[in-house]
Formats: C-alpha cells, sequence, structure tokens
C-alpha cells in the first residue's frame, strides 16, 4: 500500500479547547457516514466551514484538540469534509488514536500553531516532519509520522488497513 508522505493544502484555524461537541454535534451522532458527518462539521462554530474546505485542506489549532467525548464520528467529519491533517499544540489522547484508527492524520508542534495563518498555504512532508508555510516562506519541524501511522492513513484506518493486511496473508 502507498503511503501518503506529502501533504499541501490552505489552513484553517482554530484555537484551544476544541471539543467533539463542536466538531461533530451530538445530535448529528446517528449516523457514522463520512459525507452526512462531514456536512455538519464545525456548524456550531463556523457555519458553512465545509463549504469552503476542498480536499487536502488542513486544520490548526492550539491545545487540547478533540477533547470532550470518545466519540469516532469527530475524526470521521473531519477526514469526510476534505481536511487532510490537523496540525495543533496537543490533542486529546482519545482524540489522537482515534484520529489515525480512522485515517486522519494529526501533527503536534508547539510553535507551528502560533506562526501558521488562517488561510496560509501549506506543504506537510509526514516522513521528515517539516510543515512548510508557502505563504511566508517559512518552515517549522515536529515529529514525523511513524511509518507504520502513515500505514493506517493510507490504508483508509485501522479496519481497512487490517483487512488488507490479512487478504495478502490469504486469511
Amino acid at each position: 500500500m502507498s503511503q501518503r508522505k506529502q501533504i499541501s493544502g490552505k489552513v484553517f484555524k482554530f484555537g484551544n479547547d476544541v471539543d467533539t461537541d463542536v466538531i461533530i454535534p451530538a445530535r448529528y451522532l446517528n449516523t457514522t457516514d463520512p459525507k452526512e458527518l462531514a456536512s455538519h462539521c464545525m456548524e456550531g462554530v463556523r457555519p458553512g466551514f465545509v463549504k469552503e474546505v476542498s480536499s487536502g485542506d488542513v486544520i490548526v489549532a492550539g491545545k487540547n484538540f478533540g477533547c470532550g467525548s470518545s466519540r469516532e464520528h469527530a475524526p470521521i467529519a473531519i477526514k469526510g469534509a476534505g481536511i487532510s491533517s490537523v496540525i495543533a499544540k496537543s490533542f486529546a489522547r482519545i482524540f489522537y488514536r482515534n484520529s489515525f484508527n480512522t485515517g486522519l492524520t494529526l501533527l503536534v508542534s508547539e510553535e507551528a500553531p502560533d506562526k501558521i495563518e488562517e488561510g496560509d498555504e501549506l506543504e506537510i512532508d509526514l516522513s521528515s516532519g517539516i510543515i512548510r508555510n508557502k505563504t511566508k516562506g517559512e518552515e517549522h519541524r515536529t515529529h514525523p509520522v511513524p511509518e507504520f501511522m502513515r500505514n493506517l492513513v493510507a490504508a483508509g484506518g485501522l479496519i481497512p488497513y487490517m483487512l488488507r493486511k490479512h487478504a495478502r496473508k490469504g486469511e
């Protein structure tokens, strides 16, 4: 399976403590359909968000992104909206794991969220951990995304990854 090593997209900026109820309000949790969830992504804090996003765009946020309940619907909604990656100062632990398990790439950076602005164009090298702000001509470093995690994302998440892995073994 081919890993995605580069991400390019426009930035959508959010602050600290973006919780899962903001990402996808509880009233929409009666479905797991990515398109349906995406249509309501961030609507409480940014109406029309989904209509602004192009495939590959990036969310940049402050501390504790994805706090709140442990619903997998939140990263599914973000990914379904077309967001390729979220860069934040920190993530809620269960959101972090749920994101990779559903095929959404996350990057932790203490400095980048303070320097990156709404609308900036980013290019991210996942294997080296370099975030290039093409708008400002700046570079930021973060930890590279481990190969296994890139493989999870490339497969579409943990379940598709395991199904492909077992299919290759003939199981």
